[in-house]
């Protein structure tokens, strides 16, 4: 006798995918309650219990680690370079100039600029070392892609920060950078996808609602492409990374902490 088939629903939250996200199913009584809180870093972000392997120092690169504290220093030096630097044409260049040359600890800038590029190595590292031990197997696959998103949003911090200097080489590079938003999928007007949403004749992924034209605020880089851009860097992708850090860390106690050969 064949097995009733199951329904959709059923057979996404018995997935793997769905299992690695969610690791308690919903509560119905007071004991279930209980253990939903438990499970969710943010209802209580200190685990219940962690393998005594998951808090002992381990042979492993510490890239991390280095990563986090780099990300706290980036954060310490931005805040003091937002007390004088000042996003607009006007004074975005003049500003940077000075902080290297009249304003006291201006050796800030200098940490925030040479400490980003260390973090990006850093991440990449730190990547490499858990792609080559495996780390990225069950029951830690979850955990590898937050670990993926907070690559992509330190690249974005980097991406983001490179505009605000408002010399030359940043304007160009922003430039050439940006245009590659135009080939983003479905979302890019020159990116696949585009030219199948359209509205009768009325293409409605264009130059002037596209990928590109939400990142600069324009079609130009410009006053507001600058403006957003430091939005961009200084509040909205360091919350998102953030809450993913406390997320990638609890996760790490949850898993079994630090990874080794698998």
């Amino acid at each position: 006798m064949a097995a009733p088939k199951r329904g959709i629903w059923s057979q996404i939250i018995r997935s793997q995918v769905w299992k690695s996200i969610f690791r308690h199913a919903v509560p119905k009584d007071t004991r279930g309650r209980a253990l939903a809180v438990l499970n969710n870093v943010f209802l209580h972000l200190h685990p219940v219990r962690i393998r005594k392997s998951g808090i002992a120092l381990g042979y492993t690169w510490c890239m991390g680690g280095l990563t986090f504290f780099l990300f706290l220093v980036e954060t310490f030096t931005g805040l003091l370079l937002m007390f004088y630097y000042r996003p607009t044409l006007e004074y975005a260049y003049m500003d940077i100039v000075e902080l290297g040359e009249q304003i006291p600890l201006g050796i800030m800038r200098e940490l925030h600029r040479w400490g980003a590029h260390a973090m990006v190595i850093s991440v990449w590292l730190h990547m490499l070392r858990v792609f080559l031990t495996g780390s990225y197997k069950p029951p830690r696959e979850f955990n590898w892609v937050v670990g993926v998103i907070l690559l992509v949003l330190t690249l974005l911090l980097s991406f983001t920060g490179y505009l605000l200097p408002w010399d030359q080489l940043a304007i160009w590079a922003i430039t050439v950078g940006s245009n590659m938003a135009r080939a983003t999928p479905f979302l890019g007007h020159e990116g696949p996808g585009a030219s199948l949403l359209k509205l009768g004749d009325v293409a409605l992924v264009h130059a002037g609602d596209d990928a590109r034209f939400a990142l600069l605020a324009g079609r130009f880089v410009g006053a507001g492409a600058l403006l957003r851009f430091y939005v961009l860097h200084c509040v909205a992708i360091p919350v998102v990374a953030a809450i993913l850090m406390a997320v990638h860390f609890w996760r790490v106690r949850k898993d079994g902490g630090i990874s080794g050969p698998m």
